[in-house]
Order: C-alpha cells, then sequence, then structure tokens
C-alpha cells in the first residue's frame, strides 16, 4: 500500500454538513467562477486578468470551501480518486453540480449582458493564426496587434 489507510487517496466525499450542503456548496462555486470567467474574458480591460481572478477564486474555494463539501469543482479529478480508492459516496454530486452551477452562471450572463456580448472563449488573439471559435477577430485585423 502506497498511503495510510485514511488518507483514501484523497477521495472527494461531502463533510459533516450532509448531502444538500455539499451540493448546494459544488454549484454556487462552479456557478460564480463561470460568471467572473464570463465577466473578466468578456471586458477589454480585465481579460488579461481572468487567471488571476480564476485562480484567486480557486485558491479561496480550496481554503474556506473544502470543509464544507469536500471541494472538487472538477468531476474529473473526483473520478480519479473514486476509482483508485474505490469510494462511491455520493461522486454524483461533484458530477452534476459544476455542470449545472456552470449552466446556470451561463445563462444569467445571457440574460444581464446579451449574447453581443460574449466576445471569444480565446484569451489570446495576439498571434497570426486564426480563432477556431469564429468570434470575428481575424475579421478585425486592427484588434490583433491592439496590445502589442
Amino acid at each position: 500500500m502506497l498511503a495510510h489507510p485514511t488518507v483514501n487517496h484523497v477521495v472527494t466525499v461531502p463533510e459533516s454538513f450532509g448531502l444538500g450542503v455539499a451540493f448546494a456548496a459544488e454549484v454556487i462555486m462552479a456557478f460564480i467562477l463561470m460568471v467572473v470567467i464570463l465577466v473578466t474574458t468578456n471586458s477589454q480591460q480585465l481579460r488579461r486578468y481572468t487567471g488571476l481572478f480564476a485562480g484567486f477564486l480557486v485558491a479561496s474555494y480550496i481554503s474556506i470551501e473544502a470543509p464544507v463539501s469536500g471541494m472538487s469543482m472538477n468531476p474529473a479529478r473526483t473520478l480519479s480518486s473514486a476509482v483508485i480508492a474505490q469510494v462511491w459516496t455520493a461522486w454524483w454530486v461533484y458530477v452534476l453540480a459544476p455542470l449545472l452551477g456552470m449552466l446556470a452562471g451561463a445563462e444569467v450572463y445571457l440574460r444581464l449582458f446579451g449574447s453581443n456580448r460574449v466576445s471569444c472563449a480565446k484569451l489570446n488573439h495576439i498571434t497570426n493564426r486564426r480563432c477556431i471559435f469564429r468570434c470575428g477577430y481575424a475579421a478585425r485585423p486592427s484588434r490583433l496587434h491592439e496590445a502589442t
């Protein structure tokens, strides 16, 4: 055995607050993260700081929210530990809740700002390569060299 049995391969399970609170916490974390990413990536002034905002949120979630739900927000991370440890306690929470939270965040953003305020998922347009997201940057070459 590579680890002490109590480590349990860092499996994600709801903590003492229970299943409902863990589900709600995971939904809320994913919702806030999605809204922050959409707001920052679609703002000329904030776009370059998207990684900092996302990193700060994830670090905060790990510190504050981990004791509440186990803090996953990533179904692949949860499932990989569950497979190795063979612990499937409430695994569905960590698959379903982030998806619902992010979908809700995207919907709220669209309803507040409209689809015309969604520019592109790609953060770096300062290249000679076309954008695969068909966002229109290639059609506006003057924007390609804004930050250079």
